[in-house]
């Protein structure tokens, strides 16, 4: 009797009828449940974008000149200023940008005998590997040249001949900073034992600017003393 009383009562309701959303409504109610979803897909989307184009160099501005330097200790800020001047002085515009950029790589060991010193020459020659494979950088300031050679086989002689793939002597490859008449600017006493050398090609792959860099040696080296 119950059901039938309250079937009584609803006689005259009618079911509400379902109204279709508009366009805009739907949108809206769309953002509303997915807008987080969106904006973290953004978020990873920029991240993934940003690391291809660090890998593929998009948007970055090469420098038009490039000098590894290898030691035991970081340069002093000044030797590094005038290293840049002295090489933008005498180099030119490779990249077109307007400007003369001259990037100096350190890629220091901090032998200082203590428990880190291993785990910085292990970080700095990791680096070094990483910038030689990619061919970064054209010129090299050392600390130890023939040290370097006999390990890393990267120099070539001043005129560009490569040596011997079984000789790792430094020998006849450098230009101590001291004998270098152009780079009389950057000399200071406690670096004047520092050796200037370019880095030799074996395959194709070469620096960038790799013409330019071979004038620019040419002039760093005009009356130095091998």
């Amino acid at each position: 009797m119950a059901g039938e009383y309250y079937r009584w009562l609803a006689r005259d309701v009618k079911p509400e009828e379902k109204r279709e959303l508009t366009k805009a409504e739907k949108r809206r109610n769309w953002w509303h449940y997915h807008q987080y979803h969106v904006l973290i897909g953004v978020v990873l989307l920029g991240i993934v974008l940003s690391l291809i184009w660090s890998a593929l160099g998009i948007g970055q501005v090469k420098p038009d000149y490039a000098i590894a330097y290898v030691g035991s200790t970081a340069l002093p800020e000044e030797t590094v200023e005038a290293l840049k001047q002295e090489f933008a002085a005498l180099g030119r515009d490779e990249n077109g940008d307007g400007h003369i950029e001259v990037a100096v790589n350190q890629y220091v060991s901090y032998a200082t005998g203590d428990s880190d010193s291993l785990y910085y020459a292990q970080a700095a020659a990791a680096q070094l590997i990483a910038d030689i494979t990619a061919c970064d950088s054209y010129f090299f300031l050392l600390e130890d040249p023939e040290g370097f050679q006999k390990e890393m086989h990267t120099l070539c002689y001043p005129d560009g001949t490569l040596p011997e793939d079984s000789d790792r002597s430094a020998e006849g490859m450098y230009i101590l900073l001291q004998n270098c008449p152009a780079l009389s600017g950057v000399l200071r006493e406690e670096n004047g034992d520092l050796a200037l050398a370019r880095r030799g090609f074996w395959t194709e792959t070469e620096t960038q600017f790799a013409e330019g860099c071979g004038l620019l040696w040419n002039k760093l080296i005009e009356g130095s003393i091998v």
